[in-house]
């Protein structure tokens, strides 16, 4: 989803009726989480978006982006109803750092029309295309190390996209799609602008049945040239994203390819851009992505090793990847408790040479505030591992329908369809209280999640029950993510045995004192 800052209005009288009006809830979703706000977002050219609209979700306290995509002819919406959902169901999947969030999608059926809702991330940031203009116009050039920083985002993204199974491929990937936000992250979005195409959403009903303007954002003339020469054939595949990241590397790099007044940007333009790069790898890099002939561009994932962007991480790096990717089996603010009962002065690692004096690190050369900032930095995927082959997204089973009961509560006609929990648990810790008579357990479990959310649990489990069970029955009724169910389960069985064998204890000292 294309999307640019909405101006927000500031002053006093009108201005403030105007922005109040703005703000007022026009719709929810028929859960309540998500409310539409008058205040309308710029979506670009994705097919068939009739209106997007900035929301709030309620659970979070965040902004979000209401999409909505209109039927006029039910007809013609009974026909790709399938399609449709299974596209979406595709973009529940998808989750990556560097990739706008897709958050949610239902379907409103009333009297003769259909409409498709889904909510997006919000990236309040703006976009890379505005970045780059406003750097240029400060008469500023751009810094290697960011261009590498995030040309390594981008293809991160790409490379998980185009190993999804089946492969997901961008096909609207211009610097307009690409958002920036203040701590140096890359999000690129508008990934289901291909799957609208790919469904014939658009194509199988060309301006029939679907409300707004149905044409693709290669129509913008001003960014005709992040289009690969095969785009729109039956031949084209993920070689389109490589040409169309290519441009972009090359715009990141020299703020702005110059169209010389022209219509659109020529290819004389784009040669000329790419020569006067200073750097041969760059060139060579920009170069490979763009040649006409597709078979010939690198796949992204050999991108992340061409040397002008590789590097061996540093075990830094590799040591904060571990920690976040094993964070729930630590305590909360760990690293600042460890910190702290670090003496100062003491050695933490020494390097020893020969013939003159060796080099010792003490724990005061190391800044607990940095070192926080770092970890978080690696969370949000600013600093991805590229170095190895990307793990393939795998399909997750949906959860059960909802309940009859609950249909009857739900605010619209159509219910929102039930999702799997996306989110992965980071923390969890667990409370355990038997009965007198030991024949039941009260069990707490606190689980922190990815996003610093807190989700607590409370059930009571009998002496037959075991930690694989509660676990796949928390995935069941989507708790927890499936990716989490062998660690919540591990978890879970070590505090039971810890308990069961404190249990014990406890029993035979009060027999004994009896």
């Amino acid at each position: 989803m294309t999307m640019s800052v909405q101006e927000r209005n500031s002053g006093s009288g009108g201005k403030e009726e105007e922005s109040e009006d703005e703000s007022e809830i026009l719709e929810e979703s028929p859960c309540g989480r998500w409310q539409r706000r008058k205040e309308q977002v710029s979506q670009g050219n994705v097919p068939g978006i009739e209106s997007a609209s900035l929301a709030m979700d309620t659970e979070e306290g965040v902004e979000v982006v209401w999409n909505e995509v209109l039927f006029s002819e039910r007809k013609v919406f009974n026909a790709l109803e399938d399609k449709i959902k299974a596209m979406f169901e595709n973009l529940m999947q998808v989750e990556h750092p560097n990739i706008v969030k897709f958050h949610k999608y239902w379907l409103d059926m009333r009297d003769n029309q259909a409409r498709v809702i889904f909510i997006t991330e919000y990236m309040s940031s703006g976009s890379l295309k505005q970045f780059l203009k406003k750097t240029k116009k400060n008469h500023k050039t751009m810094n290697v190390k960011a261009w590498k920083r995030w040309c390594t985002q981008i293809l991160s993204a790409l490379s998980y996209l185009h190993s999804c199974d089946p492969p997901i491929i961008h096909g609207n990937l211009t610097c307009d799609t690409i958002f920036i936000q203040h701590n140096g992250l890359i999000k690129i979005g508008s990934v289901w602008h291909r799957l609208f195409v790919n469904v014939s959403l658009f194509a199988v009903f060309p301006e029939v049945g679907v409300q707004g303007k149905v044409r693709p954002h290669r129509d913008e003339q001003r960014n005709l040239h992040f289009f690969s020469p095969e785009y729109g054939s039956s031949e084209d595949d993920y070689a389109i994203d490589i040409f169309s990241f290519g441009i972009c590397a090359l715009e990141m790099a020299v703020l702005e390819i110059q169209a010389n007044g022209d219509a659109v940007v020529s290819k004389e333009a784009i040669s000329n851009a790419g020569q006067s790069l200073e750097d041969p790898l760059m060139r060579e890099f920009t170069q490979s992505c763009v040649r006409h002939e597709a078979k010939m561009r690198p796949t992204a994932h050999d991108l992340l090793f061409h040397r002008v962007l590789f590097e061996v991480h540093s075990l830094k790096l590799l040591a904060a990847h571990c920690f976040i990717n094993n964070q729930y089996l630590l305590p909360e603010n760990c690293v600042e408790e460890k910190t702290k009962s670090f003496d100062p002065n003491g050695v933490m690692a020494e390097i020893e040479h020969k013939g003159r004096p060796g080099v010792q690190l003490k724990y005061s050369h190391v800044s607990p505030l940095e070192l926080d900032k770092f970890l978080e930095d690696v969370k949000n995927g600013i600093y991805p591992l590229m170095n190895f082959a990307s793990a393939r997204p795998h399909p997750v089973p949906r959860a059960l329908s909802l309940s009859q009961e609950h249909m009857e509560t739900v605010k619209t006609p159509t219910p929102e369809p039930q999702e799997m929990e996306t989110r992965r648990v980071v923390q969890m810790h667990c409370t355990m209280e038997s009965n007198e008579e030991g024949t039941r357990t009260h069990l707490s479990l606190f689980l922190r999640m990815d996003d610093k959310l807190h989700r607590q649990l409370s059930c009571d489990i009998l002496p037959s029950d075991n930690s694989k069970d509660l676990a796949n029955e928390l995935v069941h009724y989507a708790f927890i993510s499936e990716e989490d169910c062998e660690k919540l389960a591990m978890f879970l069985e070590d505090e039971l045995c810890k308990h069961r064998s404190v249990t014990t204890v406890s029993s035979g000292a009060m027999a004994m004192l009896h």
